[in-house]
């Protein structure tokens, strides 16, 4: 492994976000590295480890990345809030970003930044004791270098109405990402669907403002047209557990026949 093998899959992950095409993954909710692998081989281009709406354990997430990693996929993390330690470890680990949810504030996106940055631009605790700098194989000055020219990948979920300026919220991450449920549901289940598509184009706006991707989350690919999200540079499409219940039930049902 060389060192910080997490870097040509963030590189190669920020490279596609400009690449006119959208840049596809999943959501992973359960512990298993067969998803990983699953994953990988039919062409996601990242994944997500959901600490947010799972059971997973932050002991899972870290296998789950390394997983991922030895794969040659990137793999985010979403986590419900900028723990600065927790953050550090997965990305110790070989995180290829961190995805955070519920963004409403610019005090947020400082923590998060502040949070995967080392000195002077962020707060991130320094050590080579761990598997992103080989276990202090690394030298630190190499090491330092390799997160500065290829820092983590920061996503920002913006999920309610009610925020800081959008431009200003997402100016210093690489995504800016409207969940379109939470924002349906922050805007009282409209029934007409060009409510939220107003909603998702505001966001969409922020981002091109903003300098940074848009992102989105969409339960298949030919519905993300209909949220808004056609030109997404960064689309995670259902998630693991969503595509095993369909599976299953429409396999069910066939046997019902």
């Amino acid at each position: 492994m060389t060192t910080g093998s997490a870097h040509p899959l963030r590189r190669r992950l920020r490279a596609a976000l400009t690449a006119g095409k959208p840049a596809v993954g999943t959501f992973v909710k359960l512990a298993s590295p067969d998803v990983v692998e699953l994953a990988a081989t039919a062409g996601f281009a990242f994944i997500v480890v959901d600490l947010e709406h799972s059971t997973l354990s932050e002991r899972n997430a870290v296998d789950l990345v390394r997983h991922a990693d030895a794969c040659g996929l990137a793999a985010l993390v979403r986590v419900p809030e900028v723990d600065a330690a927790a953050v550090n470890r997965l990305l110790e680990a070989g995180a290829a970003g961190i995805q955070l949810s519920m963004l409403t504030r610019v005090t947020q996106a400082q923590a998060l930044v502040a949070a995967t940055r080392f000195a002077p631009a962020g707060r991130r605790s320094v050590s080579l004791a761990n598997r992103a700098a080989r276990f202090g194989a690394a030298p630190l000055g190499g090491f330092l270098r390799a997160e500065q020219d290829d820092p983590p990948v920061l996503v920002g979920q913006i999920e309610t109405a009610r925020t800081d300026p959008l431009p200003e919220l997402v100016a210093a991450l690489d995504v800016c990402f409207v969940g379109s449920t939470d924002l349906a549901v922050d805007l009282g289940l409209p029934t007409d669907p060009t409510v939220l598509r107003a909603a998702v184009n505001r966001v969409n706006d922020a981002a091109r403002s903003a300098g940074v991707a848009f992102g989105g989350w969409a339960p298949t690919r030919a519905a993300a047209a209909d949220l808004g999200l056609d030109d997404a540079g960064y689309l995670v499409v259902g998630s693991d557990l969503q595509m095993l219940a369909a599976g299953l039930r429409a396999t069910a049902g066939e046997d019902a026949r």
